[in-house]
């Protein structure tokens, strides 16, 4: 069998699996601040941690949705290693995503990783669908649940 074909079985035979639970990461407001900058989304909820204190129901600032979802990268890094044969991941997209519940500037945050699906696009393509809870520590409701897609490519050789 060639890698490929390998990955296909080894991913189907894990289809509806937990396929791991990332480490937890700090959500700190000089992170919230650094992507409100370099996102120019300076709205005050994020940035002004005594006003959003005292003008908002979450007790303090709050990181924004996409910072929390860009961290989907990181926890990826820790559960989804690469599979023999793979030359890249590409990141293909969100078939569902949802925002939750909020971060508080100093929460911790993990990704948790099912596999829901993984289908052959090409010779060197596999699509993986996994789906993505970022929980919070501490919390029951997650910060967001996402059915996240990635192409897996494979060398022409596999």
């Amino acid at each position: 069998m060639t890698a490929i074909e390998n990955a296909r079985a080894a991913l189907e035979a894990k289809i509806g699996d937990e396929v791991g639970v990332a480490n937890w990461i700090t959500v700190d407001q000089p992170m919230i601040d650094a992507f409100a900058k370099i996102t120019h989304d300076d709205q005050w909820i994020h940035i002004d941690p005594e006003r959003a204190a005292a003008e908002t129901p979450f007790g303090g600032a709050i990181a924004h949705g996409f910072l929390t979802l860009s961290l989907a990268s990181r926890f990826a890094y820790d559960v989804l290693k690469p599979m023999p044969g793979t030359v890249m991941g590409i990141n293909y997209g969100f078939d569902k995503l949802r925002f939750l519940s909020p971060v508080l500037a100093g929460s911790r945050v993990r990704g948790r990783f099912v596999l829901k699906s993984v289908i052959q696009k090409s010779a060197t393509n596999l699509l993986r669908t996994v789906e993505l809870t970022i929980q919070i520590e501490g919390q029951e409701k997650p910060a967001l649940i996402a059915d996240w897609l990635g192409m897996i490519v494979f060398g022409e050789e596999s």
